[in-house]
């Protein structure tokens, strides 16, 4: 039997990258998926990659930031699915400078989008976990939020707070069997690392002992495991999937 069989994940930033591959992942195991990405056409074409697997696949365009958004958008997911089994909060942003140029405008839309959206995303879903007394949350946070980066303040204190943010609700539901982990991963080779110039890459690699950028495959192989029978008792951790960048 596929480790998913009957469950209903709900993924935010599904339309590509970390979260397209998280979908997928879960889908080949026999889950139900719900696609949520800020664009109706990025959401649709990762459910229509679902359906083909055989599975069922919802496709929503949802700023997680945006409240009532959210609130709207859960209830109809409930609605339509019927439960919830499993969130995974991958919906992220950059707007990368300097402290002493940053504008306003660019911290808030990192925080907001990459904490604030995974406490409102959670926050609808959290009775529902709480009154079924099972479930499985993930939130996709970073080594960035572990050990900082120059240019990079708000995207560090957004996956920081992310922490802090899985090891509270993981202690506010452990009591009723809902596990809350988090993933850090490195570098991944995604469309944000395809956009740095040779020079850069060469300086990352240097910092990763294993020498290589990783996929989006090992983090949906590590989400996978979070979200299995096989982590009923992990919560309240940061698992890091970075090429032994944080040791």
């Amino acid at each position: 039997m596929n480790q998913l069989e009957n469950q209903i994940a709900v993924v935010t930033g599904a339309g590509r990258g970390i979260g397209r591959a998280i979908a997928l992942k879960f889908a080949a195991e026999g889950a139900d998926v719900v696609c949520v990405s800020r664009t109706q056409e990025n959401s649709e074409k990762v459910a229509a990659e679902i359906r083909a697997l055989g599975r069922k696949a919802w496709a929503f365009a949802v700023d997680v930031a945006d409240s009532a958004a959210v609130g709207t958008a859960a209830e109809k997911i409930l609605a339509d699915c019927g439960k919830i089994d499993i969130l995974v909060n991958n919906a992220g942003v950059t707007r990368d400078g300097l402290l002493m140029r940053m504008s306003d405008a660019d911290w808030d839309a990192v925080l907001d989008t990459n904490l604030k959206g995974a406490f409102l995303v959670t926050k609808a879903f959290f009775r529902v976990f709480a009154k079924q007394r099972a479930g499985r949350i993930i939130n996709i946070s970073s080594v960035i939020g572990l050990i900082g980066n120059p240019g990079q303040c708000n995207y560090a204190a957004s996956k920081a707070g992310l922490i802090g943010f899985t090891q509270s609700v993981a202690r506010e539901l452990a009591s009723r069997g809902v596990t809350v982990n988090a993933i850090a991963p490195g570098f991944i080779e995604t469309d944000m690392t395809s956009e740095l110039n040779a020079e850069l890459k060469a300086s990352i690699l240097k910092q990763i002992p294993m020498g290589k950028f990783g996929s989006a495959e090992d983090i949906a192989n590590a989400a996978l495991f979070l979200a299995s029978s096989s982590a009923r008792y992990v919560t309240g951790q940061v698992l890091t999937v970075d090429g032994g960048m944080v040791m």
